[in-house]
């Protein structure tokens, strides 16, 4: 391919060696004749100031963007020049546009999972409430979604409960329903209809549920963020329940369809994302 169909893009984070944003940016990027390189940038437990030095660098050597994942969605906000009304309104971000010098951060975890979510669960997500479990960066996005879609009443939990408290009073002013910080899992999860799994709680080589999977009752709808595995301990047990699923891999896959349009101006071809997810998921 020419050097001007070259694209040169990354993903920064830590852990991030099982990602498989190469995988399905390189793909698409094939299907429509650019010659994508997703670099991984895995660093850990990085200060304010290396992050600052990062990013100065994405703007400098030519990359089109990033996506950006755990811990730092919400860290490199301050070292960008834009955000997209979606991305400031929820606080944190995953992906990072390049456009004339100037870095623009977006959240498309957000746009994926309220894609996911319409395509796997449909109309059940407003028959009442859900508890949305971890309330960072990626809570703060699916609560976003959850907004979006019209869900009720949303019951947050998080390990640190004034990071819950935080979360449900933004979310509040989103246009959706009612949010509330959950006490404890039990109370959260009683009368629930749904619930959503925002914590790494699950992803290998973790098998931890984020709740008490005995909570779980047949007839509601369960969502994982975590995709690796792709039937987390949560999923399994709620399938073994009746439950109706939406695995991880729906909100990947969407995530990445709008990040690949984000970078390059184009369309993934229909499909092609998702085969090269689950061709990378399935050779790990």
């Amino acid at each position: 391919m020419a050097a001007s169909n070259r694209v040169l893009l990354g993903l920064l984070g830590y852990p991030i060696a099982h990602s498989a944003a190469p995988a399905m940016m390189e793909a698409a990027g094939s299907a429509v004749g650019l010659d994508i390189r997703l670099h991984l940038i895995e660093v850990a437990d990085a200060p304010p100031e290396r992050l600052r030095r990062i990013l100065d660098g994405i703007r400098l050597i030519g990359f089109a963007g990033i996506n950006v994942t755990f811990p730092y969605k919400q860290s490199v906000i301050p070292f960008l020049d834009a955000m997209d009304p979606g991305a400031s309104q929820i606080g944190a971000v995953n992906l990072v546009t390049v456009r004339d010098g100037g870095l623009t951060g977006h959240n498309t975890d957000a746009t994926g999972f309220l894609s996911g979510l319409r395509e796997t669960i449909g109309e059940a997500v407003t028959s009442g409430p859900a508890v949305l479990v971890g309330a960072g960066g990626a809570g703060r996005a699916i609560a976003w979604a959850l907004a979006q879609a019209g869900v009720p009443e949303v019951r947050v939990l998080d390990q640190d409960r004034s990071r819950a408290e935080s979360l449900a009073r933004d979310a509040s002013g989103w246009g959706g329903g009612r949010f509330v910080a959950a006490p404890d899992a039990a109370s959260a999860m009683a009368g629930a209809q749904g619930l959503l799994n925002a914590s790494p709680a699950g992803m290998l080589p973790d098998c931890s549920s984020p709740v008490d999977t005995g909570l779980l009752r047949k007839g509601m709808w369960v969502a994982d963020a975590v995709y690796h595995p792709p039937l987390t301990p949560l999923l399994a047990a709620a399938q073994a329940k009746g439950c109706a699923l939406m695995p991880g891999r729906a909100m990947s896959v969407a995530q990445a369809e709008d990040g690949f349009r984000l970078f390059t101006g184009r369309e993934a071809p229909p499909g092609v994302i998702a085969a090269a997810f689950d061709r990378h998921i399935g050779g790990q």
